[in-house]
């Protein structure tokens, strides 16, 4: 889409024409009469103009905890956008050129974000957690040109990885002094503050703006929807990295329908602590902000303190969180005297029950998936009980809401829901936050799909489910090895289309046909199946919600919302001769465990060369064992990302013929999973 002024041709032949690349909304003045503005969203940025125009003077952001703290209104915001964007130009950055982001949640942040896709430019995007190995890898990878990172100490530790192996055109500093970079061995490397881009962008756009002949001098292109946004690298980055390339589009379909899962209007609070670069934060952020909300930036350590403070209407978080809240709220519980600590334990109890009775006389108690639709007087009977019980159990649930839950309420604010994403909701948690009368809806999405494609309804909330797929999206249950469609009710792989998926991964063809087919399935790598529609029953309005169990795919997701690839850590652990085989646990859990299984052999050697047993000892206890290999374990280890905690060592070995083991000799983790399952509910008691 190019702009065609009167001397088009003449400008055409002129070296100096520049092409200059603009979000058609967020910019509609400086386009207007070309025929490329745009009255409605095209692209991300594009957000912004309307977001300035409905609610101007409203504060958008909060970011108590950096140097300047700082409030922005929607109508700062926008103009630091666009500010930033054009820095980026001035600065040199080409449209579709990539400008890596390594930093965590500011209102900086998201102006650099939002500035980068608005000229035309690609963000690639991590966190300051990451190791320094790993953000190389992602830069050079990326074919970024530059980069913009959080603050002097991120910069200082990365330098020496970045020196001799990356091309830096130039570094913004986000925060902090230049003063206090070590830039020894690369002197002339360009260090621009944050300020000096808005500086140069201010005085370059209103320049620009107010002079019809420099104007004159660019050929102006639109962004397209179908434009790459940003790369976000998925783990598993050392050895084969993974950069999901979303698109505008995919993006723009998570802002246009997520209002259904999170109904927020004007002047509501949300308080944040994810990483603005995880997928479900960033894609919920653009949401927010195009209700009117006010934005709180918060930290793991000032969580509890901004939640009494500032009250929000919502929060959108990971398990973990959750069920930190859970195990603050019940350990202030046990520190309460005798008497206090009993009565709130017996009402949370009745409370636990009236809300199991309410869910099934209201059909939403999730059956199931081999469970077939009751008779019409078994349903009548399971109808008439529910009820009876709920009435009698209501007086009491009414005085816990007066006597315990209101003061936890007070206490943590989220007056209307919590979003829980990136891993799976314990059922205790849920129960127990539905018990107090705190909203938290669980939803399901990838990084790859940008990321929301299912999630509970404020007036569906179905326990122990994702919910319903969100507009425009569609589920398929799959035979994993026939790639059969299952009808409702069957466990398979899930499967997943829409317009939120991604355009594939970043120069891997091979790693992008094997998870999206030519008809855009996304294969999730998820075992789950869709609850069928029943017309009567305790399940009767669960029909069409979809129920996860498990994944098919190697990947571990901690209820931190952290993804972990195991083969690291199990190629790592295999160098061990102690070690016969080994398979890395943890999905859902706050830390990873692993079951292994030892050469016999190899540990009596190793506990007599330790002198943990004598030199004519024939055998070990297990607890000795179990020592060694957590040792054994913790050292191969040490060098990975991640950490093994406990680990259950398993006396039988996987093989073939005990169905542990496919005929190409890979562990089949689910099926170990499953046998073990009991062990390992034990290990992370």
């Amino acid at each position: 889409n190019e702009l065609h002024f009167p001397l088009f041709n003449d400008i055409l032949q002129k070296e100096e024409t520049k092409i200059r690349r603009c979000s058609p909304f967020l910019e509609r003045t400086l386009l207007s009469g070309s025929g490329l503005e745009s009255n409605e969203w095209r692209v991300v940025p594009d957000i912004w103009r309307s977001c300035a125009e409905k609610y101007g003077d409203s504060i958008a952001l909060v970011d108590p905890y950096h140097q300047p703290p700082r409030n922005m209104t929607y109508k700062e915001l926008e103009q630091e956008i666009l500010y930033f964007a054009e820095g980026l130009r001035i600065v040199g950055v080409m449209p579709r050129e990539k400008l890596a982001l390594f930093a965590d949640n500011s209102c900086r942040w998201l102006v650099a974000d939002q500035g980068t896709m608005a000229m035309g430019a690609i963000n690639v995007v991590r966190g300051s957690r990451s190791t320094s190995e790993e953000l190389l890898q992602i830069y050079n990878h990326s074919d970024s040109i530059a980069l913009a990172v959080d603050n002097p100490e991120l910069f200082n530790r990365i330098a020496g990885t970045f020196h001799s192996k990356a091309t830096l055109r130039f570094v913004i500093l986000l925060w902090g002094e230049k003063s206090s970079l070590n830039v020894s061995g690369i002197e002339e490397l360009p260090v621009f503050s944050y300020q000096e881009i808005i500086d140069l962008g201010q005085e370059s756009y209103r320049a620009f703006s107010g002079a019809p002949d420099s104007r004159s001098m660019h050929l102006f292109e639109t962004i397209s929807s179908d434009d790459i946004a940003t790369l976000m690298y998925t783990s598993g980055t050392t050895g084969n990295p993974k950069g999901v390339m979303l698109t505008h589009k995919n993006l723009l379909h998570q802002i246009n329908n997520l209002w259904d899962i999170v109904p927020a209007i004007p002047g509501d609070r949300f308080v944040s602590m994810l990483p603005s670069w995880h997928a479900y934060e960033r894609a919920c952020e653009y949401f927010i902000f195009t209700c009117g909300v006010e934005q709180v930036y918060t930290t793991v350590r000032n969580l509890k303190d901004d939640l009494r403070h500032y009250q929000p209407h919502y929060i959108i978080s990971v398990p973990l969180v959750f069920e930190t809240l859970y195990s603050g709220i019940q350990k202030q519980i046990s520190s309460s005297s005798m008497l206090r600590k009993a009565l709130a334990r017996f009402l949370i109890r009745v409370s636990l029950t009236y809300m199991e009775m309410k869910r099934i006389y209201k059909g939403m108690y999730l059956t199931s998936k081999e469970q077939q639709q009751p008779s019409y007087l078994t349903a009548m009977f399971d109808w008439l009980w529910a009820r009876v019980i709920a009435a009698i159990l209501l007086p009491v649930h009414m005085l816990a809401k007066v006597l315990v839950y209101r003061k936890i309420r007070s206490a943590i604010g989220i007056s209307k829901a919590g979003i829980s994403g990136g891993g799976s909701l314990p059922s205790y948690v849920d129960r127990f936050f539905e018990a107090i009368g705190i909203n938290v809806q669980n939803g399901y999405g990838m990084t790859e799909t940008a990321p929301v494609t299912a999630a509970r309804r404020l007036n569906l909330n179905v326990l122990g489910s994702i919910g319903h797929p969100i507009r425009h999206t569609e589920f398929k249950i799959v035979e994993p090895e026939t790639n059969e469609t299952l009808p409702p009710g069957t466990k398979g792989v899930v499967k997943v289309r829409g317009p939120q998926v991604m355009k594939g991964y970043y120069k891997n063809p091979w790693a992008t046909e094997q998870v999206l087919d030519k008809d855009g399935w996304l294969n999730t790598g998820d075992i789950g199946w869709i609850a069928p529609h029943h017309s009567i029953g305790r399940s009767r309005n669960c029909g069409g919600i979809i129920v996860l169990e498990g994944r098919a795919k190697d990947t571990i997701v901690l209820s931190t919302g952290e993804n972990v690839e195991p083969l690291e850590l199990e190629e790592a652990a295999m160098k061990s001769n102690l070690i016969q085989q080994i398979v890395v646990i943890g999905q859902d859990q706050r830390r990873l465990g692993a079951l292994v299984v030892p050469n016999e052999e190899e540990v009596l050697l190793a506990a007599k060369k330790a002198s943990i047993v004598d030199d004519h000892a024939t055998a070990i206890s297990q607890d000795q064992v179990n020592r060694l290999l957590y040792d054994e374990l913790r050292s191969r280890t040490a060098a990975c990302s991640f950490q093994i905690g406990p680990i259950l060592v398993v006396d039988e070995p996987f093989t073939i013929d005990n169905g542990m083991m496919t005929p190409t000799m890979k562990i089949r983790r689910d099926k170990v999973a499953a046998k073990y399952k009991q062990q390992i509910a034990d290990l992370y008691k």
